[in-house]
This record gives C-alpha cells, structure tokens and sequence, in this order.
C-alpha cells in the first residue's frame, strides 16, 4: 500500500505559501495564458473561471468571488428552487482560496493554460471567511477533523473505471463504444490487447499524470471493451486523495479528446455490460504511523470489524451519496460485479465492502459501492462518517460473506430504486450528524427534483411498445 503524504488542509487554502506556489510556477512552466479555476459543484461538475495568466497572482491574494448558491444548481446546472438558497438569500457571492498543490499545468489545452482547485468560503467579516457548509470539500474536511480529534489519520486511494466511445453521439442516443479498435465487442476482462489497441491515449494520460503530480498506479483494461480503471496511490490526506480523484477525472476526459474520443463516466452507460465504479480503499493511521487495522492482540481486528459495521449501518442511509444519479441505479444489479447488498467479506469482490488480501500492515477496507460518476469528496465523507460510527459505537457487523454474495438471502438488499434512496437519506438522523440538517434537506431537494425531472420522461421503448 504505497502512500504519499501531504498536509493540504482549507484553512492553509489562503496561506502566504501561495505566493510562492505561484513563483514555483513561473519558473517552470512560465506565465500561462489562462489559468482556469475550478470549483466541483454538489454533482461534482466543475464551474469556475478563466483567469488572465497576467492576474494569476491575484486568485491567492483576493480569493475568486462565486455564488454561494453555486452549490444549489442541479446536474444540469440549473437552479433547484427547493433549496431557498437562491434569491431568498439575495444570491450573494462567497470567496474562494486556492487549494495548496493543485496549481497545474494543463498538457491538454491548445494554448498555454494552468488550473487550480478552488475551495468556497463565506464571507463572516474575518480576512478569509468561515468555510461554507454546502461546499462538500468542506465536509469531507470536518469529518476529517472528527477523526484527528482521536489521533487518527485517515489513509485513502481511489480506483476510477471509464468507458472510451466514440465522438459525435447526438445527444439522448446510446453511445457508441471504440468496439472496432479491438475487432470484437464482448467481455474481454484484463485483456493485454485492450491496453495495447489504446497504448496512445493511455500513455498520454499517464504522462499527464507525471506533469500534474497526480499519484497514479495501475491502469487496467476492465469487464468491457474500451472500459479502463485507473487506481491512485494511496494517500494519508484524504482531501489530497479526493482532490486528485477529482483532477484525474478532468485529466482523463480532455486527454481522450485531444485524441478524438470520449470518455465517461456515467455509472452504466452500456446496458449489455459492466458499470463504471469508484472504489474507495481506506485505513486508519496513528499518530505513531501505525495502521489501526493492522495492531496486535485484536485491537487492529476490533477496529476492522467496529468500522465495517458502521459502513454497514449507514450504508442505507448514504445511498444517495454513492450512488447519487438517475442512471447509477442501473449498476446495482446482481452479476454485475457491483454490490447488491449490505455485505462485507474478506478477498470477494462481489460484497459492498471487502477487506482485500495483502501484508498487514496495508490492512484496509474497500468500498465498492459508489459509481464513477459520484462526488470523491462527498463519497469519501460519507464513508469516512460511516466508519466513524462504528468506531464510536463499537458496532459489530454481521458475519462476513463468503463465496457469491449475490445468492445471500439474508443479507439486506440495497435498493435499486432512486426515490428509496432520496427518501431514506432525508430522515436519516446519521446524515444529520455527519452532514447537518441544512446539507441533508438541501441535498435531499435537489435529488427529489432530479429524480421528478427523469419521470417526466417518456422512454424510446414506451412508444417503441405502445404507440
């Protein structure tokens, strides 16, 4: 389990070090044209700004002004009434910092271009703002907190899967997978010759990785041609890790299009194959460097155990979080690799969270629950709030599953129904806990509407059948 170790933290976003990420800058890679801001909205869709390369050193000394109602708009970007954080509130900006190490060059753009993550604050009278609550990498930063409160450093890696389709699908069409690069179009899992038929891109994405800094490992070709999954090493920074999940998505996408192909994604874009995940691989540090998991005299088992049952007991409840679109419901069903029920289980990849085989020292939990197209920080909150729980009130799971999960009757089935998960997450009082009650209503609304949105919808196949 290789880690990277970084310090970023919000309250650090504005420290003078900024200054001299900005001349690290320069010196390297020159003044850029533009340097884009990024902000992941609650979908995760990054919005922002182009700012002149001229002006960059203003972004750390003046924050960057955006609506802090930029975190009430829907998947389409449009404004959810529902969350009275619109005109009710005048619609007034927040201040947003750079987050330290995220400033970037951009190999993909056509013209010189940098790009940095910027973190919302709001405006309270103080010199930088308190972080706004609705911001989720603000969230993810507070349960961060709650564990280092115990002496407890959360060590994190994402695994992202992604489809490679072909360009110029008209809009509401199925998408139209590279199929002819590899001359076949069935399941050819971990297949050498995937890789090889996709070598340009592949490489030019890896090579990307090297100028961001972005830690990534493996690149496998996945269940289906022309799906992929890269992993990212993992990271005791569980910010760092879901800011870089977050910029290996941005980085995956425009490299494929320099290269004249697409990417996504979306949790189940192809309905004859397998979904795209995001799989979440977490353990506890101790201020001693130590793994909890892995501490002798059964303590490291207990913590196992005791965070696994949290994950399980709030699984449910945070459904909504991983599994947050429309489509991504589509993923969840049975021999589909993807979990179907509330389950965990040692090396079986067909339970939601699976303790993985190797050394153990690198003993961890693998959530395998969330799709691709998921918010990092807010799946990583959520998990990390889960395990928390167990932690606290020391629950136990129930007994570990063996063999094909999908085929355990008793294990709790995850609903694969949208307006089961929006309702559950809106009376959760774990989700009030880990979020707030403001974050869980909001949250909460904007779902309901995308889900109203999706049955106003009359389906090809419905007048394919009854016209």
């Amino acid at each position: 389990m290789p880690t990277s170790v970084s310090g970023r933290r919000p309250e650090d976003a504005a420290a003078p070090g900024g200054a001299d990420e900005v001349a690290a800058y320069l010196s390297a890679f020159g003044e850029p044209e533009v340097v884009e801001v990024l902000l992941p909205d609650t979908s995760g869709v990054l919005r922002g700004k182009w700012i002149p390369g001229h002006s960059m050193r203003k972004i750390w000394k003046d924050g960057v002004a955006i609506p802090l109602s930029i975190f009430g708009l829907d998947i389409w970007g449009c404004e959810v009434e529902a969350t009275e954080i619109h005109m009710e509130t005048g619609d007034k900006d927040g201040l947003c910092w750079p987050v330290p190490g995220t400033l970037k060059p951009v190999p993909w753009a056509p013209r010189p271009t940098a790009q940095v993550l910027i973190t919302m604050h709001e405006p309270d009278g103080s010199a930088r703002g308190a972080p706004w609550k609705l911001d989720p990498r603000q969230q993810l930063a507070a349960v961060v907190e709650r564990f280092a409160a115990r002496g407890l450093s959360p060590c994190v890696a994402f695994e992202l899967e992604f489809y490679l389709l072909k360009p110029g699908t008209a809009p509401g069409a199925p998408p139209e997978p590279v199929f002819q690069a590899t001359g076949q179009a069935r399941q050819n899992m971990y297949a050498m010759s995937d890789l090889d038929a996709f070598a340009e891109v592949l490489h030019d994405m890896r090579a990307a990785c090297a100028v961001q800094g972005l830690p990534a490992d493996t690149v496998i070709s996945e269940a289906a041609p022309g799906q992929f999954e890269v992993n990212l090493y993992h990271r005791v920074d569980a910010l760092g890790a879901a800011d870089d999940a977050v910029l290996l998505r941005r980085l995956i996408d425009g490299v494929a299009r320099r290269h004249g192909l697409r990417a996504t994604f979306m949790a189940k874009p192809l309905a004859d194959f397998a979904g795209n995940g995001m799989h979440v691989h977490a353990s506890l540090m101790e201020q001693g460097g130590g793994n909890l998991f892995a501490r002798p005299d059964g303590v490291g088992d207990a913590a196992l155990r005791h965070a696994a049952g949290g994950l399980l007991a709030t699984m449910a409840d945070a459904t909504l979080i991983f599994v947050p679109s429309f489509n991504g419901y589509r993923r969840l069903v049975p021999g589909s690799y993807a979990p179907t029920s509330v389950s965990w289980g040692f090396d079986n990849r067909l339970v939601a969270v699976r303790v993985p085989n190797g050394p153990l020292h690198a003993r961890r939990l693998e959530h395998r629950i969330a799709g691709a197209e998921a918010h990092p920080h807010l799946v990583l909150a959520a998990i990390l709030a889960g395990m928390l729980e167990g932690l606290e009130q020391t629950i136990e799971p129930p007994a570990p599953l063996s063999g094909n999960a999908y085929e355990h009757e008793a294990a709790e089935r995850l609903s694969p129904d949208m307006e089961v998960a929006v309702t559950r997450f809106a009376g959760s009082d774990f989700i009030a806990r880990a979020f707030g009650t403001d974050y869980r209503r909001i949250y909460a609304v904007m779902k309901q509407e995308e889900l109203n949105a999706f049955r106003r919808v009359i389906l090809p196949l419905e007048y394919e059948t009854y016209l």
